[in-house]
């Protein structure tokens, strides 16, 4: 078979018509065709094509660029001849320029004897091996360039007119090649994106099943994250709690870290990160992803380098419920819209976790609101009605007995017992309707109270009468404080060994600290106290302070009136 100017496509400026090939080039071009073509890999298909044409025309030197996007640079550049300490000294690649972009600019065969001497070369970087004969080629797939085929210094002369035709021949054949590599390159994706959605399937039905299996929310939250790393090839994963929206100017409190997954070394459960200039603020105020190349956070005061990441809102329906950051590979590449996609699929599935989350929270609150009220009703309705009855049975005996007069004491005390039971009782029921996270103030002062006898042996009672967690948290402040510093001072100064606190709510706030101690040291400031009752005055009441009236000890009293009258009015509760 011989190769001629009718075969080539050849423009003008090839130097005339091409001879026909040496049979020696068309079997050498032939078993070429056949070693370019033997394996799909696209960067080994490539160099294939570079080293088949040096070997085919005697070249020193090849390389083939492919041409970027644009049509107007080279994207690669493969290369053979030079070792790895010259491509070293030599610097970056070439990028088109020069006699190169000659090619890219008129993509047409082109062969020189001393390629310095065209008119578009450039010369050569520092380093760069002498190289005179030059001989380029297009490479066209699917009738559009593809890049350009470049050989220099033939070994013996100058670059022939049969080695033009076998160069042009060999590009059609790479062309074909190089197709066949794209299409099983392509084809690869393909597959490697359906089994990439296969997993992003079974991945969210796994999380679907659990949430509908009644799991703990927390779990959930975990696996979501867990599975958007992994779908993703990244390190790892963490959900924060939601950043708050402030006002311009003001600086929002830090964001939570509450599931991670990967990256607990860097990012903690239970790390606080700063929102001021974080791009945490960003995402929460758009409600959109966001792609960082390097993410910065400050997490506990610390400035920490994450690397790449993706930053998905968790979008409920009114409010942003939580961010999910996606920590990346060192030199990760870029995000395509399947990996962003799947990783906001899975954004959206923790954010219906967390609303699910809320709705549990919400019915398991109803649900006690409901035990709540129903034992207060049966407390009402039937206990304390019958210790009413109870109380006035044995009040009617009581006036039968006055010939037994310590009959009639006992009765009186069982009368008062009974009485101090439905106070209790009372004060249940008032503490039974109190629904929430957050403690009463019943809650409050008993934890206060713990909290200043935890390192004595006394252990303080706490009696609560009325409605006492319905007290205006104006109030409840002041109550807090009176108890502290009656507890403090029985304890500490008194060398108390009883203590009983009592608070009730009725036309008026009262709180009554009794104990058995020596009393206040005169030799102790009493600041604390004439503060108390300087704040009960400011509210229409009262403060004392004095010995017991029987036995040891000391009591103090402080009562405000519940609708406060205008300061300096006074009297007793």
């Amino acid at each position: 078979m011989a190769v001629t100017d009718s075969d080539t496509g050849q423009g003008p400026g090839t130097g005339g018509a091409v001879r026909a090939a040496s049979p020696e080039q068309i079997a050498a071009l032939f078993s070429s065709m056949t070693s370019i073509a033997e394996g799909l890999d696209l960067d080994a298909t490539l160099y294939r094509i570079v080293e088949a044409a040096t070997t085919l025309v005697d070249a020193r030197y090849g390389a083939l660029g492919v041409l970027d996007e644009e049509g107007v640079g080279l994207a690669r550049f493969v290369y053979t001849g030079l070792d790895d300490d010259a491509r070293r000294r030599i610097g970056d690649l070439p990028r088109g320029h020069g006699l190169l972009g000659e090619l890219i600019r008129h993509p047409e065969p082109l062969r020189l004897a001393d390629l310095h001497e065209h008119v578009s070369s450039s010369g050569f970087p520092p380093h760069h091996p002498p190289m005179r004969t030059f001989l380029g080629v297009p490479v066209r797939v699917r009738g559009t360039v593809f890049g350009n085929l470049y050989l220099t210094e033939k070994r013996d002369g100058e670059f022939t007119a049969e080695d033009e035709a076998v160069m042009v021949a060999l590009a059609a054949a790479a062309a074909v090649a190089v197709d066949n590599a794209r299409l099983h390159q392509d084809t690869q994706r393909l597959v490697a994106e359906a089994q990439r959605r296969q997993r992003w399937l079974e991945a969210s039905s796994e999380i679907t099943t659990q949430v509908l299996a009644g799991a703990d929310p927390s779990e959930a939250l975990v696996l979501a994250a867990e599975r958007a790393a992994e779908l993703t090839d990244a390190l790892g994963a963490v959900i924060t709690t939601p950043p708050a929206t402030v006002a311009d100017g003001d600086v929002a409190p830090p964001v939570r870290v509450t599931v991670s997954v990967g990256v607990e070394d860097r990012l903690p459960t239970g790390a606080r990160i700063a929102l001021e200039g974080s791009p945490l603020t960003t995402v929460a105020r758009t409600r959109v992803p966001r792609v960082e190349d390097d993410l910065v956070l400050a997490v506990d005061g610390e400035e920490r380098r994450l690397g790449p990441a993706l930053l998905v809102p968790l979008d409920g329906t009114d409010v942003i419920t939580g961010v999910l950051v996606v920590v990346r590979r060192p030199g990760a590449g870029g995000v395509d819209v399947e990996g962003l996609s799947t990783v906001a699929s899975f954004a959206d599935q923790a954010a219906l976790v967390l609303r699910l989350a809320e709705s549990q929270r919400a019915r398991r609150q109803l649900d006690v609101a409901t035990d709540r009220e129903r034992i207060a009703a049966d407390l009402h309705d039937h206990v304390l009605q019958r210790l009413f009855a109870l109380g006035l049975g044995l009040q009617a005996t009581q006036a039968r007995l006055r010939a037994h007069p310590e009959a009639a004491h006992r009765v009186n005390d069982a009368v008062d017992q009974i009485d101090g039971i439905v106070r209790d009782i009372r004060t249940s029921i008032f503490d039974l309707h109190a629904v929430g996270d957050a403690p009463g103030l019943g809650g409050r002062l008993r934890g206060a109270v713990a909290e200043m006898s935890a390192h004595v042996a006394t252990e303080p009672v706490v009696r609560l009468s009325g409605a006492v967690d319905t007290v205006p948290e104006k109030l409840a402040v002041q109550v807090e404080a009176v108890v502290r510093e009656g507890v403090s001072n029985a304890v500490r100064h008194g060398a108390a060994g009883s203590v009983v606190v009592t608070v009730s709510v009725d036309d008026v706030l009262a709180v009554d600290v009794t104990d058995d101690g020596v009393g206040i040291p005169d030799h102790v400031a009493r600041s604390g106290l004439v503060n108390l009752a300087a704040r009960a005055r400011a509210l229409g009441g009262d403060a004392s302070v004095g010995r017991r009236a029987t036995g040891s000890g000391t009591r103090l009293t402080w009562w405000i009136p519940l609708d406060p009258a205008p300061a300096g009015a006074s009297g007793a509760p």
